[in-house]
């Protein structure tokens, strides 16, 4: 893949490792303008001087972003919006697996408030912009471990938390919420897509414990590297044919079948649910 990508500012969350890394360093090397949101400042920092190194792209800089707290994002925001500075592609990328319940800042279970809420918030923050852009893209870094939406216990009060259900019910809202957003947003200014990555050998596991952490380990080697993991949500943020049609699921470089896009019932539920916990004034 190889693209000319000078006039394009990107946003991509959680690159300050895996995919994420990965993602951003295709972008500057398609000489893109790009903004790495990372919770931690200091490997955001390694990973800006890295990934400018690297590439050779001076146009890279490092704005903290804790996705799962409110304030932490519209001051995200902020700084990325200011003076008028447009977002042409939104990567939202960054995502966890604790092994046990916690919750994050808002006082909200830290892994549906960091996979769910915060790209939620963000894409919609980041529309108005957006739309002023003119032939921007959104992404959402899924994944085919989509499964267990439970929207009467998102936040595990009255289920028993799993890492691998949690962050399978985050998945599933993530690509629902993709379609959802999709339908509210002319595609000729904003398209909106969700992408799974592959089975990739990330940092996102390292809390797992137990069989899990057993069978990462025996199936370590059957799992793509970063680098390979990157290359559809590259290609899904730069191909100019990915822009129409809008709310497209990909996977291997291609379009599929995702089988959540047709529940609009649903889709409407967890957008309003979404809604009212991320606190967001939205359509």
């Amino acid at each position: 893949m190889k693209y000319d990508l000078v006039d394009r500012r990107c946003v991509v969350t959680g690159a300050n490792s895996g995919i994420g890394k990965e993602l951003a360093r295709n972008l500057a090397y398609f000489g893109a303008t790009v903004v790495l949101g990372c919770r931690d400042r200091d490997r955001g920092g390694r990973a800006l001087e890295e990934l400018a190194n690297d590439s050779g792209n001076d146009r890279l800089s490092l704005v903290t972003v804790d996705m799962a707290s409110r304030a932490s994002i519209r001051n995200f925001v902020r700084q990325v919006t200011a003076g008028g500075a447009p977002v042409h592609v939104l990567v939202n990328n960054a995502a966890i697996m604790p092994s046990e319940r916690r919750q994050g800042p808002d006082g909200i279970e830290s892994s549906w408030a960091t996979n769910v809420l915060g790209p939620f918030a963000l894409s919609n923050l980041l529309l108005p912009t957006m739309r002023r852009s003119g032939d921007a893209r959104i992404v959402h870094v899924a994944s085919t471990l989509a499964r267990d939406l439970d929207l009467e216990d998102v936040q595990f009060t009255r289920r028993r938390f799993r890492a691998v259900t949690a962050y399978a019910q985050s998945k599933q809202a993530l690509r629902m919420l993709a379609w959802g957003l999709a339908t509210r947003v002319p595609a000729d200014r904003v398209s909106v897509h969700a992408c799974h990555p592959g089975a990739v050998a990330t940092s996102l596991f390292r809390e797992q414990q137990g069989w899990f952490a057993r069978a990462l380990r025996l199936g370590r080697a059957f799992l793509k590297s970063p680098e390979v993991g990157a290359l559809t949500p590259t290609f899904v943020a730069a191909d100019p044919a990915v822009q129409s049609p809008s709310g497209r699921w990909w996977i291997n470089l291609q379009p599929a079948t995702c089988k959540f896009a047709s529940d609009e019932e649903q889709i409407t539920r967890l957008w309003r649910l979404c809604a009212e916990m991320a606190l967001c004034d939205v359509s």
